[in-house]
């Protein structure tokens, strides 16, 4: 190549090089989209057995929480999860909620709910529900709510509106007239029928064996997890 079209040669080069550049789409120059965070869960507080010492999990196998029957409801939903957690009549029955959340922050809980907890009214057929309420109080929201059922002896001091500690005691396990309520044939038959539920989303259960025994500190649930639906292990 004669030295005047190699001149050529390297500045048609060097300007289609500078017109691709130009043309190339605006988006390559532009940084790549940064990812959104996902949210975080708020603390979530424990779920323990509400009978204080040694109790038993779902005893006979019969009810399970992926599908024990809920029966009650709250803020307008029906509960997300229950079991029954059984021991003999007069053992202790207290809050099923722990006193502090994940990160470490206090926990309220009060008494929402007062009632006899069968739809006859009559406490002889089933004993008490007693309805309680979890807050955190580090960031002030309320997290769940248990209903805690077939109390027997209620103390007077156990109303709505009432702040309880997780050994103050809501009366005990008894023993009820047989009805469609309570079918229970024998002492070892009573237990606490307990429901979960979360102030949003859905709180969970920790899966264990039927007949499995449970202490005061065994963590058999929690509330404040991002649970996608009802009756869901943790």
């Amino acid at each position: 190549m004669r030295p005047l079209a190699a001149a050529r040669h390297v500045l048609a080069t060097v300007l289609l090089a500078s017109a691709s550049l130009l043309a190339a789409p605006a988006a390559h120059a532009q940084e790549a989209p940064q990812p959104q965070a996902r949210p975080l869960a708020a603390a979530t507080v424990s779920v323990y057995p509400p009978i204080q010492g040694a109790s038993v999990w779902n005893r006979f196998g019969q009810t399970p929480p992926s599908s024990h029957h809920r029966v009650f409801s709250n803020w307008g939903y029906l509960n997300d999860w229950s079991v029954d957690i059984y021991q003999n009549p007069g053992a202790t029955v207290v809050s099923p909620f722990g006193s502090k959340t994940s990160a470490g922050g206090p926990v309220t809980v009060r008494v929402v709910t007062v009632t006899p907890g069968c739809a006859t009214g009559n406490l002889a057929d089933g004993g008490w529900r007693i309805g309680l309420e979890a807050r955190d109080d580090s960031t002030g929201p309320v997290v769940g709510r248990a209903d805690v059922m077939h109390v027997d002896q209620k103390p007077g001091s156990i109303a709505v509106g009432a702040t309880v500690g997780p050994w103050t005691r809501l009366g005990q396990t008894g023993r009820f007239r047989y009805s469609s309520c309570y079918q229970v044939n024998g002492d070892t038959g009573a237990h606490i029928h307990l429901e979960v539920i979360n102030r949003t989303k859905y709180s969970c259960y920790i899966a264990r064996s039927a007949g499995a025994g449970l202490g005061d500190e065994t963590v058999i649930g929690r509330v404040g997890t991002l649970n996608s639906g009802p009756q869901q292990a943790c």
